[in-house]
């Protein structure tokens, strides 16, 4: 099973109401499991910035409010054709291969389709994750050795 087959196949499970698959092949196992309810509330709960809401509850206001400011002064502060690099899986993020390599990355550098631009470890797998555009980096949204979830966005490119 190649890395294409398993995003597409977290896909699908994403998708589905399956709550978990298991997939043994001779040397190799993985298992996907969906989220569990309560981690969705959560982020159901962070997302809406919208105003038409009057007031969010006293106990998520003080989670939104600085995500959602800062959400603003950044969508205000870049250009509005930009392309977003998102994480097609969930792991750790990392920028560069190794401590004593360079970032494969930087603000400012050109990428073309297929170039990887960062790592990200799952199930002690390091997964290289190319560029499916051309551009220039404009931005890196993730920290790096953090967690990140499918679909967050990591970069985003001026084509």
């Amino acid at each position: 099973m190649d890395f294409k087959q398993i995003q597409e196949l977290i896909k699908m499970i994403n998708k589905s109401n399956i709550g978990e698959v298991t997939i043994e092949q001779k040397d190799f196992k993985v298992t996907i499991k969906q989220k569990e309810e309560q981690i969705t509330q959560v982020v159901q709960a962070a997302a809406p910035v919208a105003p038409a809401y009057s007031a969010p509850p006293p106990a998520a206001a003080a989670s939104t409010a600085p995500a959602a400011e800062k959400a603003k002064s950044t969508e205000s502060a870049l250009p509005s054709n930009l392309i977003t690099i998102k994480s097609p899986m969930i792991g750790t993020f990392y920028r560069k291969a190794s401590p004593d390599k360079p970032n494969f990355t930087e603000v400012g550098d050109e990428v073309s389709v297929g170039k990887v631009v960062c790592i990200i470890e799952a199930m002690k797998l390091f997964n290289e994750i190319e560029s499916e555009v051309s551009g220039k980096i404009v931005k890196v949204l993730v920290e790096d050795a953090s967690p990140v979830e499918y679909d967050q966005p990591l970069f985003l490119v001026e084509p």
